[in-house]
């Protein structure tokens, strides 16, 4: 009969899940959300009463985003 090529010692081990503490995690997954409201921010309300920045360059810049992920504009 033929061997097996893993040793039966490898074969019966498990792999041991890699453990990433919360605090390690946590700021990247505050730095993701706030950028994350920003984008969105930028792509879906700048523009007319909620304005932040006066003229329609920033509506320009993310008009095609806007109609792309389903955000009415005009």
């Amino acid at each position: 009969m033929a061997q097996s090529a893993v040793p039966e010692q490898r074969a019966a081990q498990q792999p041991v899940p890699l453990r990433v503490p919360v605090r390690d995690i946590l700021p990247w997954a505050v730095f993701a959300a706030v950028l994350g409201l920003v984008l969105i921010y930028f792509v879906g309300a700048e523009q007319g009463a909620t304005s932040l920045f006066s003229g329609t360059w920033v509506h320009e810049f993310t008009h095609d985003g806007r109609h792309l992920l389903g955000f009415p504009c005009h």
